[in-house]
């Protein structure tokens, strides 16, 4: 069989990276775009910023190129917890361009790809957050954005035989996470109190889901949100 290639988004770190290594283990070829270059990327890696539309441009017309893509992960994400009063629109603005304008740049280019071959996977990355959750007014909205995507895309997509489903994380160890929600902190002790599960979850715990959306196993699965957020989605926990 070909080789599965696989753009995954944001690979540097946290959940894009552990996704990364776990398509790369389970045979794609997987291409990394982010804004700093990870010591040990499992495949062919791009150095760019997402949030810079011309830049991004570049790198991706360089990668399709060169590339016949087969599958899109949108991984990449950005946060800056704000109240409602304190949301300034520099940060607005940055937290949109990259969890929703690089995710529609990143789909635009790797669709002609997809379409030739009458097949695609792609598997945005949204947020438990978009259920609710202080101070996550732009990321919140921004997650959500995602979701809006996933079930238009879906359609749209569903006749070139590409589906288009989203996984929304709960509390996962990554260094947005800690950033957020400090190692002994009431934050951290707060969110914990409320996950069913008792604890937070790991990147690799995120990159399973998504190594399923991407198989043969999901193939009937379009515009579904898959929460993975040991029960928080259940409840009413926030993350």
């Amino acid at each position: 069989m070909t080789q599965p290639v696989t753009l995954v988004t944001g690979t540097s770190k946290g959940i894009g990276k552990a996704t990364a290594e776990r398509l790369a283990a389970d045979g794609h070829l997987v291409i990394g775009i982010a804004r700093t270059m990870p010591n040990d990327a499992p495949g062919p890696f791009y150095a760019v910023d997402l949030t810079d539309r011309a830049a991004t441009a570049e790198a991706l017309a360089e990668i399709t190129a060169e590339y016949a893509i087969d599958n899109l992960v949108n991984n990449a994400g950005y946060s800056s917890p704000q109240t409602l009063e304190d949301t300034d629109f520099e940060t607005f603005d940055s937290v949109i361009a990259v969890n929703l304008g690089a995710t529609l740049q990143c789909t635009q280019a790797c669709l002609p790809s997809m379409k030739a071959k009458g097949k695609g996977r792609i598997v945005n990355i949204s947020s438990r957050a978009v259920l609710g959750k202080e101070e996550r007014t732009a990321y919140a909205a921004a997650k959500a954005g995602t979701i809006g995507y996933t079930r238009t895309w879906a359609l749209e997509l569903a006749e070139h035989g590409i589906t288009v489903n989203a996984v929304a994380p709960g509390p996962v160890a990554t260094e947005l996470f800690k950033r957020n929600h400090p190692e002994g902190s009431d934050k951290l002790a707060a969110v914990m109190r409320n996950v069913p599960l008792q604890r937070g979850g790991e990147p690799e715990e995120i990159a399973g889901p998504i190594a399923f959306l991407l198989s043969d196993d999901a193939s009937y699965m379009t515009g579904q949100v898959l929460y993975v957020c040991g029960g928080m989605s259940v409840g009413n926990g926030s993350v």
